[in-house]
């Protein structure tokens, strides 16, 4: 059972770049899938996610920290195994290590993954991370 992020890369401010986080042996239909950043010396944050129903949660930062309502875009190919997330009008404030994660199933559990970030409990697999840079 395993996640690979994808995709990251450096963009300059107001560009776009789109993440893929390709799962190996388990459907991503079948869980939530969602995103996380973390940024130097900050906690590992949870950003967008979606559940079994296809239902997409964005939501700012646990901490209010930042948004991406209107900016990123989670999505789920058809292909079974493959999550995205199409992130517009970066700024230097995106630069982070982007994790994917699977987790639970129905959106009550995706929610409470998004808000525990790193220290979810139960069942969960993550991605090494993939790293973005935007400069300004």
């Amino acid at each position: 059972v395993q996640l690979v992020e994808s995709g990251g890369g450096s963009v300059q401010a107001g560009g776009s770049l789109t993440l893929s986080c390709t799962a190996s042996e388990f459907d991503v239909h079948n869980y939530c899938m969602g995103w996380f950043r973390q940024g130097p010396g900050k906690e590992r944050e949870g950003f967008a996610f979606l559940d079994l129903d296809n239902g997409t949660g964005y939501g700012d930062s646990v901490k209010g920290r930042f948004t991406v309502k209107g900016r990123f875009t989670i999505s789920r190919d058809n292909a079974p195994n493959i999550v995205h997330l199409d992130m517009n009008n970066l700024t230097s404030e995106d630069s982070a290590m982007y994790y994917c994660a699977a987790w639970g199933a129905y959106w009550y559990d995706c929610i409470r993954g998004l808000k525990e970030g790193a220290t979810m409990k139960g069942a969960n697999v993550w991605g090494q991370g993939t790293q973005v840079t935007v400069s300004s």
